[in-house]
Formats: C-alpha cells, sequence, structure tokens
C-alpha cells in the first residue's frame, strides 16, 4: 500500500508543480516618441509547448508572442495556452512618454466609445442578421501570383478529377510558366474539387489584356468545403461585416426624402443645372454669393481625400460590385441634400451688415419652435453645433493637413520630416482665404474647384480611355460583384454596406454641413438652392467616386493585395501615366485645401451661434482654426484625428432627427416653387427673356 501511495505522489506532485509553473511574464518597449509603435513581447514558464497567443490586438498572429504597432497608454490582453489546454491572462500597457503618446492614448476609448454607436450593428443584436463572415469555398489560384505579374501560365494537368474529395495540402493540380518551369499546387482545404479550366489551357497571360482586368483571372478551380469555414483575423477573431447604424441611418433617411420629394434627385436634375449656370441669379435677391459660389464652396468641403483614399479602401474590402452600391447610394443622397439645403435657406438669418447665418442650427432651433418643439429644437441645434466645432478643427482641418502632407512627402522626400514649416506654410495659405469671410471662401473654391476637379476627371478619362478595351470586363466584375459577390467579400450585404458606406461618408448626404454654405446663396426662393445642393453628391460620388472606382478596375489594381488607400489609386494612375503620382499628390493638397477652408465656414457659423454672432468672436475662432493646421500637419495625432472625423458622422443624427420632422413643410414649399416655374413667375436673367 505505501508503494503505491508513494508511486501516485511521485506522479501527481510534480504534474502540481508543472501546472503552478506555467507563468506569463510581459515586457513592454516604447521603441519611439512617436505613435502607435510601441511593443509587447511574453515570455511563458512552465506548462507544455508549443503555446498560442490570443491577442486583444486582432492583428497580431496567434503564433506570435510578440505584439508591435501598439496604442501606448491602453491595455492590450493576451491568453496563453499551452498544449494540454491550460491556459492564463496577462494584461499590460506601454508606457507613454511623449505628449502625442498620451493625447492619442486617452482619446483611444473615447473613439472606441463613439465608435460603437456610430457603427453597432442592429441587425446582429435583433439576430435579423449575422456579420460573421463565412467561406463555403477556397478559390484554387496561381501561387504567389499578383497583378503585376508578367507571365504566362498553362495548366498543364489535372491530379485530382472533378468532383473529387481532396484533403488539406494533398496535390491536385501542376501548372506551367512561359518558361516552362512546373509548379505544383495543393489543396488549401478539405473538400470537393472543382475545376474550371480545362488541361492544356491557358490560366493567365499577362499579355492578355481581358486577363489584367477580369476579377479573379488567376484563379482556375476551387474547393467547396464540407463545411463553411468563419474568415478570422489573425488573432483568431471572427472577420465580420457589420451593418453599421449610421448608414442605416443616412440611406434610411435619404431614401425617405427620395420618395417624400417625389424623386427630386431625378426630375430636379436639369432644373438644378440650369440654376447652376446663373440662368436664375438674381443680383438684388438677399444673400451673399451666387448658386454657383455656393455649390463650389459646398463641393469643395465634401470632394477630398475620401474620394480617393476611401474609394480604394472600398473596392480593395468590396470588390469592384461596391462601385455600383456607392452609385445608387449617391443618387439616393441627392434628395437628402435638397431638403437640408432648402430649409437651410428659408431659415436663415441675415444682419444688417450683409452678414448671413445659417444652416442646421438656424432650421433645427427655429423651425421645430415654430412646431411647438422649442425644447427639442434648442436641444438639437446646440448639440449639431458642438460637434461642428470638433468636426471643423478635426475632420475639416488636422486630418486634411496631416493627410495632404503625408501624400505629398510620399512624393517629394524634401517634405520628410518638415511637417511644422508645411502646416505653418497652408495655415497661412488658408489664414488669407478665411479672414475675407465667405465672399472671399467663394471666389478662391469657385476657382479651385473646376480645376482640381477637371484635373482629376481628365486623368481619369485619359486613364479609361487607354484602357478602353477593358470596358466589357470591367462593367462585368461590378454588375456581377454587386449581386452575385464571393463569401470573402462579405456576400451581397457585405459588399453594399461597403459601397453605402463609402458613398455617405463621401457626400455628407444628412451631415448638414452644406446646408451652411447654402444658406449664403442670394435667392428669394429656398427651395432653388435646394435644386443646386443635389448636384453635389452627383458630382462628389456619382462622378468623381466612380471614376476613381473604375480606374482601380480597369487597370486591374482593385485586385492588388496589401495596398490600400490613395497609395493604391496613386499605383493605377502611375501605372498608366508615370509622373501623374506627382500631379495626384498636388491634386490631393488642393482637395485638402479646399476642403479646410469650408470647413472653417461651417466650423465659424457653429462657433458663432454658440458663443455670439460678433466680428471678434469670428476673428477668435479663426486663429484657433490656423493653430490647428499646423498642429494637424506637424503632430501624428492618431485617434484624436480619427474621433474628431467621426463627429462629421455625429452630426447626422439631430440634423436628420430634424429634417423628418420638416419634410412636411419642404414638400409643401417645392410643390410652390413648381408651380411659379411652369408659371413662370421666377426671376430669369434678361438675356435668357430675349431668347
Amino acid at each position: 500500500m505505501k508503494k503505491i501511495l508513494l508511486l501516485i505522489f511521485t506522479i501527481i506532485i510534480p504534474l502540481i508543480s508543472f501546472a503552478q509553473d506555467f507563468n506569463i511574464e510581459g515586457e513592454t518597449y516604447n521603441t519611439s516618441k512617436s505613435i502607435n509603435d510601441g511593443v509587447i513581447e511574453v515570455k511563458v514558464s512552465g506548462g507544455q509547448e508549443p503555446y498560442t497567443y490570443r491577442w486583444s490586438n486582432q492583428s497580431t498572429p496567434l503564433s506570435s508572442n510578440r505584439a508591435t504597432g501598439l496604442t501606448e497608454g491602453v491595455s492590450y490582453s493576451v491568453l496563453v495556452t499551452d498544449a494540454v489546454g491550460d491556459s492564463k491572462t496577462g494584461v499590460f500597457t506601454v508606457k507613454t512618454e511623449a505628449i502625442t503618446e498620451v493625447f492619442n492614448g486617452t482619446m483611444t476609448p473615447a473613439v472606441s466609445a463613439l465608435g460603437s454607436i456610430l457603427f453597432w450593428d442592429p441587425f446582429e443584436a435583433m439576430g435579423v442578421y449575422d456579420p460573421v463572415v463565412y467561406a463555403d469555398s477556397k478559390q484554387i489560384g496561381i501561387p504567389n501570383w499578383t497583378n503585376e505579374v508578367e507571365n504566362k501560365y498553362v495548366l498543364k494537368e489535372w491530379l485530382k478529377g472533378d468532383g473529387d474529395h481532396v484533403n488539406k495540402g494533398e496535390a491536385i493540380a501542376v501548372i506551367t510558366d512561359k518558361s516552362g518551369n512546373e509548379i505544383t499546387v495543393n489543396s488549401e482545404g478539405n473538400g470537393t474539387l472543382k475545376q474550371f479550366t480545362a488541361a492544356g489551357k491557358v490560366i493567365y497571360n499577362s499579355e492578355n489584356q481581358k486577363h489584367v482586368i477580369e476579377q479573379g483571372a488567376h484563379i482556375f478551380g476551387e474547393v467547396k468545403y464540407d463545411e463553411p469555414i468563419v474568415l478570422t483575423h489573425p488573432n483568431g477573431d471572427p472577420l465580420t461585416k457589420p451593418i453599421s447604424f449610421i448608414v442605416i441611418w443616412l440611406v434610411l433617411g435619404a431614401l425617405f426624402f427620395t420618395i417624400r420629394m417625389g424623386f427630386i434627385n431625378i426630375r430636379g436634375f436639369k432644373h438644378a443645372i440650369d440654376l447652376a449656370r446663373g440662368k436664375y441669379d438674381d443680383p438684388d435677391a438677399p444673400g451673399q454669393v451666387t448658386h454657383f459660389q455656393a455649390l463650389a464652396t459646398a463641393v469643395s468641403g465634401t470632394v477630398g481625400l475620401g474620394n480617393i483614399a476611401g474609394v480604394a479602401v472600398a473596392v480593395s474590402l468590396g470588390g469592384a460590385g461596391a462601385t455600383f452600391w456607392m452609385i445608387v447610394c449617391g443618387f439616393l443622397g441627392m434628395s437628402t441634400k435638397f431638403v437640408e439645403c432648402t430649409l437651410g435657406v428659408k431659415y436663415r438669418d441675415i444682419l444688417p451688415d450683409g452678414r448671413v447665418f445659417g444652416g442646421p442650427m438656424n432650421y433645427l432651433r427655429y423651425g421645430l419652435e415654430k412646431r411647438n418643439m422649442k425644447g427639442l429644437g434648442k436641444v438639437l441645434a446646440g448639440m449639431f453645433a458642438v460637434l461642428a466645432v470638433g468636426a471643423s478643427f478635426g475632420g475639416g482641418n488636422m486630418f486634411q493637413a496631416n493627410q495632404s502632407f503625408e501624400q505629398l512627402a510620399g512624393q517629394f522626400p524634401m517634405l520628410e520630416g518638415n511637417g511644422f514649416y508645411f502646416g505653418v506654410i497652408t495655415a497661412i495659405l488658408v489664414g488669407v482665404v478665411i479672414i475675407g469671410g465667405i465672399n472671399s471662401i467663394a471666389k478662391v473654391t469657385g476657382r479651385v474647384v473646376p480645376i482640381m476637379a477637371s484635373i482629376y476627371v481628365v486623368a481619369a478619362l485619359a486613364v479609361i480611355i487607354m484602357n478602353i478595351q477593358n470596358i466589357g470586363p470591367a462593367f462585368s466584375a461590378i454588375v456581377d460583384g454587386a449581386f452575385s459577390p464571393s463569401a470573402l467579400k462579405g456576400g451581397i450585404i457585405g459588399v453594399l454596406v461597403v459601397g453605402f458606406q463609402r458613398a455617405a461618408f463621401s457626400n455628407e448626404a444628412g451631415v448638414g454641413s452644406a446646408a451652411i454654405a447654402h444658406s449664403t446663396a442670394k435667392t428669394n426662393n429656398p427651395p432653388s438652392e435646394g435644386f443646386v445642393a443635389l448636384l453635389e453628391p452627383f458630382i462628389d460620388t456619382v462622378v468623381v467616386c466612380t471614376l476613381t472606382a473604375l480606374v482601380l478596375i480597369f487597370t486591374g489594381m482593385h485586385e492588388v493585395e496589401g495596398l490600400a488607400g490613395a497609395q493604391l489609386t496613386s499605383d493605377a494612375f502611375g501605372s498608366q501615366i508615370s509622373w501623374f503620382p506627382y500631379v495626384l499628390a498636388l491634386a490631393v493638397f488642393l482637395f485638402a485645401f479646399s476642403t479646410m477652408i469650408s470647413w472653417s465656414y461651417y466650423g465659424m457659423r457653429a462657433w458663432t451661434y454658440l458663443f455670439g454672432k460678433s466680428k471678434r468672436t469670428e476673428f477668435v475662432y479663426k486663429m484657433l482654426f490656423l493653430v490647428f493646421v499646423v498642429i494637424g500637419a506637424s503632430v501624428s495625432l492618431g485617434a484624436v484625428l480619427d474621433f474628431s472625423d467621426m463627429m462629421i458622422l455625429a452630426m447626422s443624427f439631430p440634423n436628420i432627427i430634424g429634417l423628418y420632422i420638416m419634410s412636411k413643410e419642404v414638400k409643401f414649399d417645392l410643390d410652390d416653387y413648381t408651380k411659379k416655374l411652369k408659371a413662370n413667375l421666377l426671376y430669369r436673367k434678361q438675356i435668357d427673356v430675349k431668347k
């Protein structure tokens, strides 16, 4: 008996000791004063190898004990599990050293909190929609293929028959390149093999332009999984495509206003063009700027980095099909702009010195007060004004200065490390314009916007014409991708959401910012400015965003992996016009510059609503705005920029509530305006009367 007990203790005690020795120790490294470059490395003692490391940072692989690119001042957790299933959790924080790291680390939780509201998925919460991305099959393509490869690949033979069951790692085909080199292709999953290309046929030929543009041209078969597989981030978290609440809020609002206004986005388009061309400009009408100048100011506030970088991100995530849904959302957004800008003019306040104060602050407060909702109106107007001031300093200023410097420094290396001086020069240029008020802003945007838009549109059309032979495959890729995308792109819901999200973020329909610019237009008829405003989403999304997407698709760059944002767009242009990335970098600066001067006016009007309408109050705001230009260009603020950029989207909450309530009033004004137009009772330039 003693021998048995001794044997038990001999076996169990070491095991207990072994389990107790399973410990985690972590070291943190703040590698520089730059933000988001923290490192955490953990060492495990005890347990049984191999270990898996499940980090809260989604970009760190399960196999890595070292997490990089971390935000300083923010806690990260890691769950370490050994081979027998024992696990322990460690929590570590990289200490902040620079003031920028303190700001970034403090704002990261705020970004997360605001993001949890803006990007909350109500359909998932109700159990209507599963946002998790599943793959029901794995496509078989040429190993290590990229869009830029110059080679010809032929399928020499299939090692497994069509319909055969294959296992992961099993050899299934042999392909050859133009040099005769043989490449054996193995299955990446367990399932049923489906052959797309017959033995002896060409898979991909870089000299065939149809292959270059065709989505998935390097694919020659697929393995249909025995069971759908959840796609994951490197850390093991499921990959999701949520339907963000903010997208639903903006798109449903746009759909409602489109129907409520009798599809004004379509039937009012011709009259909108006539108004923008100046056919109905009354020089004696109250206001400060012409219809075209108001349009140019508002367009300059929306056409910017989102049209270049944002579209590339959308096409990278959602594929070519996202382009179709971007266009649909752009058309719907035209109706929202009509409603908000009509109200912007109707409830504007014109002072004796000619200055105009208008926008959502006015129509939310006084429009709702007229409906015996004074308390609600004050709350919504105040909320909008606070958000607009924050958005003007961040998304409309620092973000633009920061990103334009990054783009220019990428093309002109001599700028590297000189962000402060770039910011000072940019602030001086912005200051020269905004000190003169809306008249000065309107004159500059009236010249800059047509120039920058023309350069971009002409270049995009040039690239498309140079690849005109790809028009068939390109539009097939768009339509097929919109209605029958792969699971990897999130299915049809995922692609639709990506397209809608990009369009909604880009044209700002429903945000209310444009109503501030349009409220300054010279007109006696509020709906006339609503007509002009509906051209904005058309220009911003239907034209500029679509052209960017077409350039990416026509050049085949939408198939490139590992690149996104402005760099992808730049490479797409550069693949056809070698010197164009330099022009694009300058265009990005012009886009950012015009956005800054427009948002300076939006923010100033929100500022004066909160702190008074004196010229001294305006001057204080302008000086603060210029300081933020320098800060934005010279310092990487990470989460601060993200948070302030999100505030632009948050402006849509109070704004669209007011638009819903006052939509009946806008419809009445529209019907009255239409009657006057048909009866020829509206002012028209004398030259048109003679005609």
